[in-house]
């Protein structure tokens, strides 16, 4: 089988100075023959996922969740797998798949072969494996993104910041036909149930089921804010009294605005209007032993 390794190599903590190694020592060469290219810019995984995907069987994506979401794009209602060596900060989707974080674990377990189809999401002709949100989470990913470092304590220390600054706002949706406005602070539109770093904001959803769910704050109190923390880092975000959880297959998503938000963590303004729906089983991906 051929497989291709796309590498970003400014994402997240640094890692990918590693891999080439561990793809040599590690990886089966009786099942693969395999190739490297590197990222240069922004969206460069997509055009090389998009051109390969006729050439291999196989292509990884060596990141973050960003890079997995450029590599995915090529690769939805293809005969192509998805691959991934977790590399960045949060890892959302490689946690919930169960992909090992070690590289050379990561390695052995894409040697395992095991390929399940999974749900994609389709948002304004954008595409996402994981996770989307509008809201205080969507404008962190635009502050962030300007922000210059990387990692985890940044990312807190930026959220801390701006948590204190953000107003929720006020917006028109439609699930399935059904109508309501809220006032939100965040609002997740999820294919699988975390964000990264073990937080779990829609602890219901599962990957490959027809479904997207959305995981709705309201506006809270500052003082709510730690209780909100400990239920979305313990799977019970649902118990928490600002919190509503929804389902469903066609959404809309209506501010008066421009909407700023984000799709696997990269910043995307959306603009005023926001429309959603499932591609069922679309995208044939490496999953984890246990998952």
């Amino acid at each position: 089988m051929k497989i291709l390794f796309i590498i970003n190599p400014i994402s997240g903590v640094g890692k990918q100075k590693l891999v080439e190694k561990s793809i040599e020592s590690k990886l089966d060469k009786q099942k693969f023959e395999y190739s490297i290219a590197y990222t240069q810019k922004a969206k460069d995984a997509i055009d090389i996922s998009k051109r390969e995907a006729v050439n291999y069987d196989i292509i990884v994506a060596v990141g973050g969740d960003g890079t997995m979401n450029e590599v995915s794009q090529g690769l939805i209602k293809s005969q192509t797998a998805l691959g991934i060596i977790p590399t960045g900060s949060g890892n959302g989707l490689a946690r919930y798949l169960k992909i090992p974080l070690s590289i050379d674990k990561a390695i052995l377990n894409i040697n395992k072969l095991d390929i399940k189809l999974i749900d994609t999401v389709e948002i304004n002709n954008y595409h996402f494996v994981n996770m989307a949100g509008v809201g205080f989470d969507g404008h962190i990913s635009h502050k962030f993104a300007e922000h210059g470092k990387r990692g985890v304590y940044p990312y807190f220390k930026l959220s801390v910041k701006e948590f204190f600054k953000y107003k929720a706002k006020k917006y028109r949706i439609k699930i399935d036909g059904e109508k309501f406005k809220k006032r939100a602070f965040v609002i997740s539109i999820a294919n699988s149930s975390e964000y990264g770093f073990e937080a779990h904001i829609a602890p219901r959803a599962i990957i490959d089921d027809g479904l997207i769910d959305v995981t709705l704050i309201e506006k809270f109190p500052a003082h709510a804010a730690p209780n909100l923390g400990l239920k979305l880092f313990t799977k019970r975000i649902e118990k928490n009294k600002y919190t509503q959880l929804f389902r469903g297959k066609k959404i809309t998503i209506k501010h008066k605005n421009p909407i700023l938000g984000h799709m696997d963590g990269e910043p995307i303004n959306f603009g005023k209007k926001l429309k959603i729906k499932i591609h069922e089983k679309s995208l044939r991906v490496i999953v984890g032993e246990k998952f």
